[in-house]
């Protein structure tokens, strides 16, 4: 069946390919993911373990207490665990499929798969929609969603989920009847986009403000930047239909509500762990020098082996490897001189990717005192340590100055040649996707996918609060993802920052299991401790399988590899 017959109009099957298209590319592209999702992960046994938790725990939440979401069942016995950082409410609705830790890799695994297609689907629609023809937008959304600095990127699904910001600024551009090409046409404006533009950017923010804090402040300019034009028109300014007003203020209106109900509970953490809030001398740890934007990481197929050197020297390589991909970086600099743009978008978009490569360094172009700092009073802005991840707002722009350069290419060999149909339009129209599959390419990787040990089967029915040991930043991403078969209360627990209460615990029980650390536990309300002896090695638990148990009062149980001690 031919999708005219389905329905679709020319902008339907455009959107249905495109859809197909890029999830096919995904799966290439994140090969072996969709191979063992119930079984293995992307990256490492770190973040991605942690945050498959935090999905997990959204969907357990809607489904038993709603109104205790944030309350998250790790960091015992603190409260609002869930705002330590990225909460991925937006994903809550895949936590409502399946249940226990194998269902948390599956819709991890396909997450992984889909926030690749939604980021490459995403800036292929905005680069339709400021003019560019296929093979340019092709080559912006594989860019935005293939970039090589991905991949150092590949264990933080929180800093993947990019596709809805984009989104979001494609729909709004299509409902405000705004493009490159023609400029604002106020017959083009569609007010059904317009609410859908901003109902994406609502959910965009419910994943987290580890990106969409810049997209936040990105939008607040771009509508006190229309609103002046708007009123310095005098004039000649446009009239503004009731549909377009209420469909703009009340999106508007909408997306500063979510704004606020979502800034709340960070809010409070701050205010309760002012350790929370990030130090200059933090920012200056994880600035990447300007060597890092041709730096790739070592899993990029095609670049890492030639960066590797320079990737080994980084304090914290997934943070300072920016390497953009050297196909766009030509295509967006001869887009510069020559491309369907106008020059006046050019210069804009050249100074937008100025602003932003600066922006990247952090304080490392001249200590961050005329670029990033200033940025330092704008309201949660102190939270973020990681300067770098500015790096899509780059890839952006330079996606959109390649797909003007491509465009351009493609009119002009249209114009030489008149004929447009036969063997010889088919052949440049075949050269001009050479770009895509060029970026693609760079996109390839060389990712591991790690089998994590399952949970002993007892430990579903184990009491909470609990306690799994070893216990610190890298091994409690497993107890996280262990939790998920029964949600029990416990003290692990991996974020941005690690309040008091966990080190303290930590630290008093480095000497369990003995009649001090029991007594401890059992006063900080612990009642099950949990001991994988293969995991202990060079920790202070590496003695605690063969230490006695007389007279502590406690039962040990041997489930596996782990031990199960009940206090």
């Amino acid at each position: 069946m031919s999708l005219g017959r389905l329905g679709l109009g020319r902008l339907g099957r455009e959107l249905f390919l495109v859809c197909l298209g890029a999830l096919l590319v995904s799966a290439v592209l994140t090969w072996p993911t969709l191979l063992h999702p119930a079984s293995t992960v992307p990256a490492d046994l770190g973040d991605p373990l942690a945050q498959s938790y935090v999905v997990a725990w959204g969907g357990h939440a809607l489904l038993t207490n709603p109104a205790g979401l944030w309350d998250a069942s790790n960091f015992f016995p603190e409260h609002m665990t869930l705002a330590y950082s990225d909460s991925m409410l937006g994903y809550a609705p895949f936590g409502l499929i399946g249940s226990g830790p194998a269902a948390a890799l599956v819709r991890y695994n396909l997450l992984f798969w889909l926030v690749a297609a939604l980021a490459s689907v995403s800036a292929y629609a905005l680069a339709r929609q400021l003019g560019s023809r296929v093979p340019g937008a092709l080559v912006a959304g594989l860019a935005f969603a293939y970039a090589p600095w991905r991949l150092a990127h590949a264990g933080h699904l929180n800093v993947l989920s990019s596709g809805g910001i984009v989104l979001a600024l494609a729909l709004l551009a299509r409902g405000f009847g705004y493009s490159f090409s023609r400029g604002y046409q106020p017959e083009r404006v569609r007010p059904g986009w317009i609410i859908a533009g901003w109902l994406v950017a609502c959910w965009q923010v419910t994943i987290g403000y580890a990106i969409g804090l810049p997209f936040v402040y990105l939008l607040l300019l771009c509508c006190l930047v229309a609103a002046a034009r708007w009123l310095l028109a005098g004039r000649a300014r446009p009239a503004l239909g009731r549909p377009l007003l209420w469909c703009t203020l009340g999106g508007g209106l909408l997306f500063a509500a979510v704004v606020v109900v979502m800034a709340r509970p960070y809010l409070a953490v701050t205010t309760a762990f002012p350790s929370a809030v990030r130090t200059v001398a933090e920012l200056q740890l994880f600035s990447p020098s300007p060597v890092g934007f041709f730096t790739a990481p070592t899993t990029s197929w095609l670049w890492g082996n030639a960066t590797s050197s320079v990737y080994k020297t980084f304090v914290a390589p997934a943070e300072m490897a920016l390497f953009p991909g050297l196909v766009v970086l030509v295509l967006a600099f001869a887009g510069l001189s020559y491309s369907a743009w106008r020059g006046r978008q050019r210069i804009w978009l050249g100074i937008g990717l100025a602003v932003g490569t600066l922006l990247c360094l952090g304080t490392n172009f001249f200590g961050g005192a005329v670029t990033y700092l200033p940025l330092l009073v704008l309201p949660g802005w102190d939270g973020m340590r990681t300067p770098g991840r500015l790096i899509l707002w780059v890839m952006l722009l330079l996606g959109l100055l390649a797909a003007g350069f491509l465009t351009q290419v493609q009119n002009d060999l249209e114009a030489r040649w008149a004929d447009r149909s036969g063997l010889g339009a088919r052949w440049r129209a075949a050269a001009l996707v050479v770009p895509a599959l060029l970026v693609a390419i760079e996109g390839v990787n060389t990712l591991d996918h790690p089998a994590p040990e399952p949970p002993p089967a007892q430990l579903q029915a184990a009491a909470g609060p609990m306690l799994m040991l070893p216990s610190d930043s890298w091994w409690d991403s497993r107890a996280m993802w262990w939790n998920t078969a029964g949600f029990q209360r416990m003290v692990n627990g991996a974020a941005s920052f690690s309040p008091p209460s966990t080190d303290e615990i930590r630290n008093s029980a480095k000497s369990f299991p003995d009649a001090g650390s029991v007594d401890y536990l059992r006063k900080a309300g612990i009642r099950t401790v949990v001991l994988v002896p293969d995991s202990t090695y060079g920790t202070p638990w590496q003695q605690a399988s063969g230490k006695p148990i007389d007279g502590l009062g406690i039962k040990r149980t041997y489930a596996g590899t782990a031990i199960i001690y009940t206090l």
